[in-house]
């Protein structure tokens, strides 16, 4: 029996790819592979965030995307560089679990939790939003305060957001194929109707809106910046699908670098054009904000309608990919002994976690039928930041452990380009309100006191000889019923 300290800090073998046995179908190529970091990115963040992000930062929130962007970029080649190294399902979970140890991995995956379980429903009852907007729209009718608010919000449930969630499970149940063939064709429209936005925005361009231009200062960007920062998630779902993609160690770190350029992009135009478009003042608590925007305009429903029906679809993807994600990260944590070994279970027809599944949907339903969005895009901001922070800091361990390691991308300005994103990552946080940050320990020390009595003792690594040797990681597959061949 080891001592505590080699149990809390044993490692998985860094050389991953051809040791790990995780019964997932190598389906996802490179194209795929990048909507999925753009349908993960752009959505709620762009068509709901204005509306709190705007009040916050002023016209400058453009500085606070481009912040935001920055520092996501540079942590996005990192995510580059170990997605090209540690080819596997899992994303910052595995990528820790191999550099720092396994105690600081599932910290790590405390972050995880929160940065795809949480952003999940947060974009759900996003989603809800522009469905209502779009009724009304097209049928002069919307769903119920009621049945579209949550209980602090003075209503019953949000019951368009559980809907969303129970749609996307539906579609993860199919088979991982067929999902990204959908959401790949839901991101081509999302962007079709981003640029039509933008063009149409632009036409009522007005600098008068732009005269006091940051109101509060950099304290007001940089806050501006911590809001949106969920928005940037999409960018590391892509290596959530480690276990899934065709060639991994090129596919994953090019689809991540693609998808930067492509949201970053989009995300400065749509800012900037909103602004122009709209006085600062009146996008504080705008709901379904850009076809608003669109409305007010034009002075007709159309452009605002065509808005919203984009944002429908492009939400129900982003939805779709965090989802997808939180399951993956769980079954890695699974497949580990972290977590019940039920989430590891693969159904051997469609080759999907079917009771990973139906078990995450069921809690982020629950998260998105009552808790409201403020709240919880501000928990995913956080989480996703320390989740960015601890990949900056794997890069530069793992070169330094495995220099001769076999790597699809190489990061440029070593150690530069991880210091940089550890410094952003860190310089975001603080503009944090002290609740989101007490909140987030006490998740993360909660989660660490789990692994203590659970995951421990339940670890692949607990019976191995050799904790940094080959280890051989497996999981259940389900046999289907004759009936169901």
């Amino acid at each position: 029996m080891t001592s505590v300290t080699q149990q809390l800090l044993r490692r998985k073998p860094a050389p991953i790819e051809g040791v790990e046995d995780s019964h997932l179908k190598r389906s996802i190529g490179l194209f795929a592979l990048t909507m999925i970091g753009i349908g993960g990115t752009i959505g709620t963040g762009i068509f709901y965030v204005l509306s709190g992000a705007v009040p916050i930062a002023g016209p400058a929130v453009v500085w606070s995307f481009i912040i935001g962007g920055a520092v996501a970029g540079v942590t996005a080649l990192c995510y580059a560089e170990l997605a090209g190294s540690v080819p596997v399902s899992g994303s910052t979970y595995s990528y820790a679990y191999t550099t720092l140890g396994e105690a600081p991995a599932m910290g790590v995956a405390a972050c995880l939790l929160l940065e795809y379980g949480v952003s999940t429903a947060g974009v759900a009852v996003g989603w809800s939003q522009y469905v209502n907007q779009l009724l009304f729209n097209l049928f002069g009718f919307q769903i119920p305060p009621e049945l579209s608010n949550a209980p602090e919000q003075g209503g019953i449930m949000n019951l368009p957001a559980v809907i969303v969630i129970a749609l996307c499970a539906l579609l993860l149940l199919r088979g991982v194929g067929e999902s990204a063939t959908i959401n790949a064709i839901m991101v081509l429209i999302k962007i079709a109707v981003l640029v039509f936005f933008v063009a149409v925005a632009v036409t009522g361009w007005n600098a008068d809106h732009f005269a006091n231009f940051a109101p509060a200062g950099l304290q007001g960007i940089v806050a501006g910046a911590g809001l949106i920062f969920f928005s940037f998630i999409g960018l590391d779902a892509v290596s959530t699908a480690g276990g899934e993609a065709k060639n991994p160690k090129r596919n994953l770190p090019l689809a991540i670098i693609f998808a930067l350029i492509v949201v970053v992009v989009m995300y400065v135009a749509v800012s900037l054009t909103a602004v122009g478009a709209q006085a600062p003042e009146k996008f504080e608590n705008q709901s379904a904000g850009l076809s608003a925007i669109l409305e007010n305009l034009i002075g007709a429903s159309w452009p605002g309608t065509v808005v919203a029906a984009g944002a429908v679809i492009s939400i129900f993807s982003v939805t779709l990919v965090t989802l997808y994600g939180q399951t993956r990260i769980i079954f890695a944590m699974s497949r580990d002994g972290m977590v019940p070994p039920i989430f590891s279970k693969v159904n051997a027809r469609t080759l999907s976690p079917v009771p990973n599944v139906l078990i995450v949907s069921a809690v982020i339903a629950i998260l998105a039928a009552v808790v409201p969005i403020n709240f919880l895009l501000e928990m995913t901001s956080i989480g996703t930041l320390v989740a960015f922070l601890v990949v900056s800091v794997a890069v530069i361990i793992l070169r330094r452990r495995e220099p001769n390691l076999e790597r699809g991308f190489t990061l440029p300005l070593h150690p530069l380009i991880p210091v940089l994103s550890i410094l952003g990552c860190i310089w975001i946080i603080t503009q944090l309100r002290p609740i989101t940050i007490i909140v987030f320990v006490i998740w993360t020390a909660a989660f660490l006191v789990f692994y203590w009595f659970y995951g421990r003792r339940r670890s692949a690594l607990e019976n191995s000889a050799a904790h940094t040797g080959d280890i051989p990681f497996t999981s259940t597959v389900v046999q289907p019923k004759d009936g169901d061949r």
